[in-house]
């Protein structure tokens, strides 16, 4: 089983090469963001919890956040392997799907970051904010807020996977064939 973590600043393209990493590894692709989204339209038992957090202002606990992920990793029992999107963002979320990896017997393989440079990923956004309708990428500092978010909680978890030997980063700046070829170059040595 082949299972990843996929890094990168928001506009870096992981929802495009994450498309292109689930069809050719044949994984399934688990994004945080539509978990809690299917969770809270369903009003399941967790999506009820997480939205008392979120109506509040405040973050989901790691352990609502972590809870959601396992059910959707026990709904795929036959799955090949799962690229993780968005999870882990702290050093106890990365601890805590370690440690329930292993009590199916799996780890992590890898975690791929695509890196790029702030000032391509801003412009891209702000060009994206243009036809997405999405207003945190039509607002320059917000973007940039995100970034800085992005920089202060990652940078563990690189350091995290780093000394376990599973961390990767890979050029996102060029074309989404350039990008998928990169990613492939580091992928395809599992």
């Amino acid at each position: 089983m082949i299972n990843i973590v996929l890094f990168g600043k928001p506009g870096a393209g992981k929802g495009t090469q994450a498309e292109f990493l689930k069809e050719k590894y044949n994984l399934t692709h688990l994004s945080t963001g539509d978990i809690f989204r299917y969770n809270i339209k369903n009003e399941t038992e967790l999506g009820q919890l997480a939205k008392t957090y979120m109506d509040k202002g405040d973050l989901v606990p790691d352990a609502v956040t972590i809870q959601m992920l396992q059910s959707e990793v026990e709904k795929n029992p036959d799955s090949a392997g799962f690229l993780f999107d968005g999870f882990p963002r702290t050093i106890a979320q990365a601890e805590a799907l370690d440690a329930f990896l292993a009590s199916k017997g799996e780890s992590i393989r890898a975690t791929v970051a695509l890196e790029a440079d702030d000032e391509i990923l801003v412009a891209r956004l702000l060009e994206r904010g243009k036809t997405s309708g999405r207003p945190d990428d039509q607002d320059e500092e917000k973007i940039r807020n995100r970034y800085q978010e992005y920089n202060e909680k990652t940078a563990p978890l690189m350091a995290y996977y780093q000394a376990q030997g599973k961390f990767y980063a890979v050029d996102g700046i060029g074309s989404i064939a350039e990008v998928t070829a990169r990613l492939s170059a580091v992928l395809d040595t599992f």
